[in-house]
């Protein structure tokens, strides 16, 4: 059986991101001009999104990694963040881009940005690819968003459920029935 056939309907089209992220680059390019910002990807859901967004860039860069989660297996936030893996580098006084695939309740990314403030970044933005501000529990806004989205739970282009559907190109809905069983 496919994945594809676990998707209700395609949300957004490969092709329909590809555009959006050519254009979050060259926004980025125009914020950073001059500048060597480092990009910070949250794994694992915004790794196919930072791949891309950093190839439509052309402006100087660091890349750093961290794995924060509050969802485990379900499909809500419990609303505690835990740091699995976190920065290696020190951020102070640097200019700190958060690339995130998805902003739901916010709670994680809200804690995360408290974090990484009490480390004395001279700027900090956060770029995401969808914003679901129908599910906003914590006062947290990116700056730059790839897409507002409904409250559906979505899937591919890095975004899972139990670790599954990251390859799949697009966003689409997963059927209820996957995640009810």
């Amino acid at each position: 059986m496919s994945m594809h056939s676990d998707v209700k309907y395609v949300m957004i089209t490969a092709e329909q991101i590809a555009q959006k992220v050519k254009e979050l680059g060259a926004e980025l390019d125009r914020i950073y001009e001059g500048k060597k910002p480092i990009m910070v990807c949250i794994l694992k859901g915004s790794t196919l999104f930072l791949a891309d967004l950093i190839r439509a860039m052309e402006t100087s860069m660091e890349l750093d990694f961290m794995r924060v989660s509050s969802y485990g297996s379900g499909t809500v936030s419990s609303g505690k963040l835990n740091i699995v893996n976190d920065l290696s580098a020190d951020i102070q006084g640097r200019d700190v881009i958060i690339v995130e695939d998805i902003i739901d309740s916010g709670n994680t990314l809200y804690r995360l940005k408290e974090l990484l403030l009490q480390r004395n970044p001279a700027s900090l933005r956060i770029v995401t690819l969808l914003d679901k501000p129908e599910r906003r529990e914590s006062p947290i806004e990116a700056d730059l968003t790839g897409f507002v989205i409904e409250n559906e739970f979505v899937i591919g282009y890095g975004l899972d459920y139990a670790e599954e559907y990251r390859n799949l190109p697009y966003v689409g809905v997963l059927k209820p029935s996957v995640y009810e069983k």
